[in-house]
């Protein structure tokens, strides 16, 4: 199984002021639109993403329907070189002033969307300007969390920071470029518990084929949440040890 991450999704409140805030400020062009009968998705990126780099999806609701963030999901990282620089530009849009590089000791800085999801500015010297650099999901058991990615999707850990109150472990596939979307997990170290909310969606993992791969988290003993069958073979998901939701689409 492949396992590269596709996408994160976010649902949001006004589709078409959310769509204008990303591809105003952080350049991204729309890749696709699927229209529902109760929900419309779109689908955004840098125009000049790298082929294995992923895409954000945004989910409205045609109910009108308002979200609660919860905290087992942190927030989304898109790249750029000088974060001072990307942070200053942002200002100069008239986005809001959250967390600049100052508060954050100079190497990130943070922004929110119209609906409040936190954006993480870090700098890379690799990827499209703005694509994503990685998703951050908390977590209660670091091995149990690892584990997880490790057996479930043939993930390998490819940086760790360890700090006094906590640690970050960022996960992605084997062999994977430096220019996919990583998975940041973040451990707290006082053994709080998390609410997941339902503002964040899911991640989602490529596979060449859906029935195959479907077949393969059953023998490494992932959730079985919903199968190809109950989602017209269209795609499926499982759950992680935390019940973050991975959606499982054939690319």
């Amino acid at each position: 199984m492949d396992a590269t991450l596709d996408h994160t999704m976010m649902r949001v409140e006004d589709l078409e002021e959310s769509v204008d805030w990303y591809t105003t400020h952080l350049d991204y062009v729309e890749e696709g639109r699927m229209e529902a009968d109760t929900f419309t998705n779109v689908f955004l990126a840098p125009g000049d993403r790298h082929d294995e780099g992923a895409v954000l999806e945004l989910t409205y609701n045609h109910d009108d329907r308002t979200y609660e963030f919860g905290d087992a999901w942190g927030h989304i990282a898109v790249r750029v070189e000088d974060v001072h620089q990307a942070y200053e530009q942002l200002m100069d849009e008239g986005v809001e002033d959250y967390r600049d590089p100052e508060s954050c000791g100079g190497h990130y800085a943070f922004v929110t969307d119209p609906d409040g999801h936190e954006i993480e500015i870090v700098e890379r010297d690799y990827g499209a300007r703005w694509s994503l650099d990685h998703t951050m999901l908390r977590v209660e058991d670091a091995d149990a969390a690892i584990g997880w990615y490790t057996r479930k999707l043939g993930y390998e850990m490819h940086r760790r920071v360890e700090l006094d109150d906590f640690a970050l472990y960022f996960m992605r596939p084997e062999g994977a470029p430096e220019e996919a979307m990583s998975v940041e997990l973040t451990y707290n170290y006082d053994g709080r518990s998390y609410e997941m909310g339902d503002a964040w969606g899911h991640l989602a993992v490529r596979a060449a084929d859906l029935n195959d791969a479907w077949e393969t988290l059953q023998l490494r003993d992932a959730e079985d949440y919903r199968d190809p069958e109950s989602c017209n073979q269209m795609y499926a998901f499982t759950k992680t040890n935390d019940g973050h939701e991975v959606e499982v689409i054939r690319r």
